[in-house]
C-alpha cells in the first residue's frame, strides 16, 4: 500500500500531466481505471498510462453481500500482489499454498492464502507485528520521517491522502470514493467510502480484517506516519469508512473487536465463541 503512496508522491513532484501538475481534485475526478503518466524522455513527454483493477460486468460496482465480486487485474495490480505475498511469504505457515508463480503472474487468491497462513499459530499482537515488518521493509530507509515532514497533520495532509487512496488501494481494496467526514468538529474531505472491501471479502474472514488490515493500517500511519487514521469496517455489507485525521480508539474499545465470525463462509470460524477467536 505504502509503495503506492510513495510512488505517486514522486510523479505528483516531478512529473507532468496533461501540461499540470496533479492535484488532490484531479485524483478524485479521474477514473480508477486507467491513469495518465507522463514520462519524460528525451526531448519530450511521452504519455503512458496505468490500468488499474477493474471489476468485470456493466455496473461496474461490487457484487450485492452474499455474491462473489469478479475483477480484472492488470500487471499492474499483480506486481503488487506479489510483492506483498513475497514479503509476508517467509512468515507464512507451510499450507496449500499454490505453486510457485512468476513474479508478474500474482492472483489475488494466493495473496490471500499467503495472508491466511501468516495468521496461523499468531497471537493478535504477533500478526500486528509481522505485517508492520512487512511495511517497513517495503519502504525506503527513512520513508517514515520522510512522511512526517510532508505531510504534518493537517487538513490538507489528510484530504489529501484521502484522494490517493482511492486509485492506489484500488487493486488492494476494490472500488472507493472520497467522503466528507467530521474530524475534530471540522467537515472536511478526508473519508474513503469502500464499497466492498476486495480483501474481505475474498478471505471471509473478520480476524483477518481486523489484525492484518484495520489495525496494522492505523497503527502505522497514525504511530509511525504522524497522520491519524480510523478505519470502520461495516460486517454488515463488507464496506469500509477510512477517516483520515481522526485518532483510531483503542481496540478495547473498538467495535471491531467484538465482531463474531463469519459463520457460513470462513473456513476458520468458531460457532463456539461470542467474537471471532483471532481477535481474542
Amino acid at each position: 500500500m505504502f509503495l503506492s503512496f510513495f510512488f505517486m508522491k514522486h510523479l505528483y513532484r516531478h512529473h507532468s500531466f496533461h501540461g499540470s501538475c496533479l492535484s488532490a481534485m484531479d485524483l478524485l475526478c479521474m477514473p480508477t481505471t486507467k491513469l495518465p503518466i507522463a514520462k519524460w524522455h528525451g526531448r519530450g513527454a511521452h504519455n503512458y498510462c496505468i490500468r488499474c483493477a477493474g471489476v468485470i460486468g456493466p455496473t461496474g460496482v461490487p457484487a450485492p453481500m452474499g455474491q462473489k465480486t469478479q475483477y480484472k487485474d492488470g500487471l499492474f495490480e499483480k506486481l503488487f500482489m506479489s510483492l506483498f505475498a513475497r514479503k509476508m511469504e517467509k512468515f507464512a505457515a507451510v499450507g496449500s499454498e499454490k505453486k510457485q508463480r512468476a513474479f508478474w503472474d500474482m492472483d489475488y487468491e494466493s495473496f490471500v492464502d499467503v495472508s491466511k497462513r501468516v495468521m496461523m499459530g499468531r497471537s493478535r499482537k504477533q500478526q500486528l507485528e509481522v505485517v508492520r515488518e512487512v511495511l517497513l521493509s517495503m519502504l525506503p530507509p527513512g520513508a517514515p520521517a520522510q512522511f512526517r515532514k510532508l505531510f504534518p497533520p493537517t487538513r490538507w495532509a489528510a484530504e489529501f491522502n484521502a484522494a490517493l487512496t482511492v486509485p492506489f488501494f484500488h487493486w488492494l481494496v476494490g472500488p472507493s470514493e472520497v467522503i466528507e467526514v467530521e474530524v475534530n468538529g471540522v467537515k472536511q474531505r478526508s473519508g474513503v467510502l469502500i464499497k466492498k472491501c476486495r480483501y474481505l471479502e475474498n478471505s471471509g474472514c473478520v480476524g483477518m480484517c481486523v489484525n492484518m488490515c484495520k489495525l496494522p493500517t492505523q497503527d502505522f500511519f497514525t504511530n509511525d506516519f504522524g497522520l491519524p487514521l480510523t478505519m470502520n469496517p461495516n460486517f454488515e455489507d463488507m464496506s469500509c469508512e477510512m477517516v483520515y485525521g481522526r485518532v483510531p480508539p483503542p481496540i478495547e474499545e473498538d467495535a471491531a473487536s467484538k465482531q463474531p465470525c463469519y459463520a457460513d463462509i470462513c473456513s476458520m470460524a468458531s460457532l463456539s465463541s461470542p467474537s471471532c477467536p483471532k481477535l481474542q
